[in-house]
């Protein structure tokens, strides 16, 4: 009887053993399946085409739910500085070149998440932030406001670039 009661443990034992191990393996090929996770494939905007190639940079770039936007300047199409001196005009100017960004992509400032802000004179940029509230009415992004010696071109006064998270 001993003999009987021992031998039916053990084969209850291995049997419930190979039983776990059959369901290890079918939650791995489970856990398998679910994994797989298709890469993005980046989505690229050219704001000025013919100004951006010539410069070498696009002005946005779109990965999933984040898009990347270039430093935007005052600049007409043919990439001439515009409101030369009038650094209030020239950011009135940025903000409305982003916002065609933004749009491109379906987006508003609601969406920023990051603003960083170029400027060679920031004791008149500091006088005309104000100008911001327009622009961000819900809420401000984080970002960073930086002196700087020169833009890419003597006339700008005023860089602005931008990072968004578009909700799904």
């Amino acid at each position: 009887m001993k003999k009987l009661t021992i031998t039916s443990l053990i084969l209850a034992f291995i049997f419930s053993l190979s039983s776990c191990e059959q369901k290890e393996k079918e939650l791995t090929k489970e856990i398998e399946k679910e994994v797989t996770i298709e890469p993005e494939k980046p989505e690229y905007f050219l704001l000025r085409p013919e100004v951006e190639k010539a410069y070498g940079y696009s002005h946005a770039v779109k990965i999933g739910n984040s898009i990347k936007v270039s430093g935007a300047v005052s600049m007409d199409d043919e990439g001439n500085p515009t409101a030369v001196g009038d650094l209030a005009q020239q950011m009135k100017n940025c903000y409305s070149d982003l916002d065609k960004v933004l749009k491109h992509f379906g987006c508003t400032f609601d969406d920023v998440v990051v603003e960083n802000i170029f400027t060679t004179n920031m004791p008149l940029f500091l006088e005309n932030a104000a100008y911001r509230g327009e622009i961000y009415k819900n809420h401000f992004p984080t970002g960073s406001w930086l002196g700087v010696k020169e833009l890419a071109i003597p006339e700008f006064m005023i860089e602005i670039e931008l990072e968004v998270h578009k909700s799904k």
